[in-house]
């Protein structure tokens, strides 16, 4: 999972070596929270108009976490 958010966050930054993301163990309700960091330039390409991108990455996320069978959350900072 961490590693499918790392390629999608790359793709979209003009500086690929500066995305890193971190895992939170999972909390009481079994959620994994993923925390993506990008440079400060590139905070609007992963985020996008209205917040559309960041949507799409979550849904792809969580589609690729049921077929796993986890819950996982997303936050980009």
């Amino acid at each position: 999972m961490k590693e499918l958010l790392t390629t999608i966050a790359a793709g979209l930054v003009e500086d690929p070596t500066a995305v890193n993301v971190t895992v939170d163990e999972p909390n009481e309700e079994g959620i994994t929270v993923y925390h993506l960091h990008v440079a400060e330039n590139d905070m609007g390409r992963v985020i996008g108009k209205e917040g559309r991108i960041a949507k799409a990455i979550r849904t792809v996320m969580r589609a690729a976490a049921v077929r796993k069978e986890q819950k996982v959350a997303v936050e980009i900072d």
